[in-house]
C-alpha cells in the first residue's frame, strides 16, 4: 500500500535533505514516492510506501523525518501509478547476500569447513576498515553463489522478525539432505528441521549467530561446486537457490519484484514464490506474509542487504533509471572493487542492491589463490600494517 501524509512543518532547523522517512522500530529508510509539496501554510505532503498493517496499528505515527521536525496531521491511501512503465528485463537472479556476524574466525570456519564453500575474498568493510568483509562462494565467486559477511567483534545478536531477509537458501543435489543432516548433527549445528516447500525437500538450520539458512534439493542445478575436503560432489552446495523475505504485508514487494522482472509462480499457505526467468540459478524469492510478527532488530546473524545481478554497468544504469522513474530513491553507482553497486530501500524495509557481474573477484589475485591474503582498496593500502594489526587472523 502507498500512503500520502500531510505534515505540519516543525520548529527545527532545516537541513536541506528530506529524502527519506524513518520509522521507529523500522529497519532503515522508507523511500519517498515523489517530491514533497509545501504550501504557504507550512504544510508538507509526502508520498511514501507503507504497509496496511502499519497504518492499522498506528505504528506509522511513530516516525520522524528530515523535513524539519514535522508534526503529523493526517494520512490517506495513495496509489502509485505504474501504467506505461516498462518492466526491468536485466536482472539475472541473486548476485550475493551480505549478513553480519559477531566473530570472524567462527564465521570463516563455519562457511569454509562446515558448509564447504570457498573463501574467495578477504578484504575490509569499505566504510569501516577495522572490520573484515569476507566472501564465500564457488571456485570463481560467481554471481548467485556468494555469501558475504561483516563480522563485527562481539556484536549483539539480531532479533528475527519482519522487514528482513528471514532465510537464505542454498541449492544442493537431490538426495543429499541425509548427508548434510548427519554432518550438521556431528558438528553441533543448531536449528535442524526438515520440511518440503514448493515440491522440494529442505533442511533448515542456523549459522553461528542464529542466521536463518536452508539447504534445498534440486535435481537440475548444473552449476559446478567448490569441492572441499569431506564433501562429495553429489552433496556439495551449488550456490544460492534463493531467499525468503519476512514481511507484514507482501503486496508492495510483489509489485516491486514484478517490476524487476520476477514472475509470480505459486503460493503455499502464507508464502508466495517469485521466479526470475532465464536466471543464473539463484532464481527464487519467497515472500512470507507475517502480519502479527514484530519487526526484526538487526544484529549478528541478520542479513544486511540482498543483491541482484546484472551483466554490466550499462545494464545497471538502465535499471537505476527505471527504478528512479518510478519514484525509488537509488544511490549513485558505487565502486566495490569486485563489482559496481547501487542501493535502494524496499517497501517492506529490506535493503536491495543491484550489482554487476563485472569485474569479478580475480581482478586483484589469481583464481587459484582467491581469498588467501588480505586485499585492501587503494585508499587504505598506506594503512595496511595498522589495519592488519586490528584484524583477528583467520584460519587458512
Amino acid at each position: 500500500m502507498h500512503a500520502e501524509f500531510c505534515l505540519e512543518r516543525g520548529d527545527g532547523t532545516r537541513n536541506g535533505c528530506g529524502c527519506h522517512v524513518h520509522f521507529a522500530g523500522y529497519l532503515g529508510e522508507v523511500p519517498l514516492l515523489g517530491s514533497k509539496e509545501e504550501g504557504s501554510e507550512g504544510l508538507v505532503v509526502v508520498h511514501i510506501i507503507v504497509s496496511e498493517f502499519a497504518i492499522q496499528s498506528q505504528e506509522i505515527l511513530q516516525f520522524s523525518t528530515r523535513i524539519n521536525q514535522p508534526k503529523f496531521i493526517s494520512t490517506h491511501e495513495y496509489q502509485r501509478p505504474m501504467k506505461g512503465i516498462d518492466m526491468i528485463k536485466d536482472i539475472r537472479g541473486l548476485h550475493h547476500v551480505t549478513s553480519m556476524a559477531s566473530d570472524a574466525r567462527q564465521n570463516n570456519r563455519f562457511f569454509t569447513d562446515t558448509l564447504g564453500l570457498r573463501r574467495v575474498k578477504q578484504t575490509v568493510n569499505l566504510d569501516d576498515p577495522s572490520v573484515y568483509h569476507l566472501y564465500y562462494g564457488n571456485e570463481n565467486g560467481s554471481a548467485g553463489t556468494v555469501m558475504t559477511y561483516f563480522p563485527f567483534p562481539n556484536m549483539m545478536l539480531g532479533r528475527p522478525g519482519v522487514g528482513e531477509v528471514g532465510e537464505t537458501q542454498f541449492s544442493v543435489p537431490k538426495g543429499s539432505l541425509k548427508f548434510w543432516q548427519d554432518r550438521f548433527t556431528a558438528q553441533g549445528v543448531g536449528g535442524l528441521e526438515t520440511d518440503t516447500a514448493f515440491g522440494a525437500n529442505r533442511l533448515c538450520f542456523m549459522g553461528p549467530d542464529g542466521d536463518g539458512l536452508a539447504l534445498i534439493e534440486s535435481a537440475d542445478d548444473n552449476r559446478a561446486p567448490w569441492l572441499a575436503d569431506g564433501i562429495p560432489d553429489d552433496a556439495a552446495i551449488r550456490g544460492f537457490a534463493g531467499a525468503r523475505f519476512s514481511l507484514h504485508d507482501t503486496a508492495a514487494t510483489e509489485e516491486l519484484l514484478g517490476f524487476m522482472g520476477y514472475q509470480r509462480a505459486e503460493k503455499e499457505g502464507d508464502v508466495t514464490r517469485f521466479i526470475i526467468p532465464n536466471g543464473n540459478g539463484a532464481d527464487t524469492i519467497d515472500l512470507a506474509a507475517l502480519p502479527k510478527t514484530p519487526f526484526a532488530r538487526q544484529g549478528a546473524g541478520s542479513v544486511h542487504h540482498i543483491a541482484f545481478a546484472v551483466d554490466n554497468r550499462e545494464k545497471q544504469l538502465e535499471v537505476r533509471k527505471a527504478l528512479m522513474d518510478t519514484g525509488y530513491q537509488v544511490t549513485p553507482v558505487i565502486d566495490r572493487d569486485y563489482f559496481w553497486a547501487i542501493y535502494f530501500r524496499t517497501p517492506g524495509g529490506i535493503l536491495f542492491e543491484v550489482a554487476t557481474n563485472e569485474p569479478g573477484f580475480n581482478r586483484d589475485e589469481d583464481t587459484a589463490h582467491l581469498g588467501e591474503t588480505l586485499k585492501l582498496p587503494g585508499r587504505y593500502e598506506a594503512f595496511r600494517d595498522q589495519i592488519q594489526a586490528n584484524l583477528e587472523p583467520l584460519a587458512a
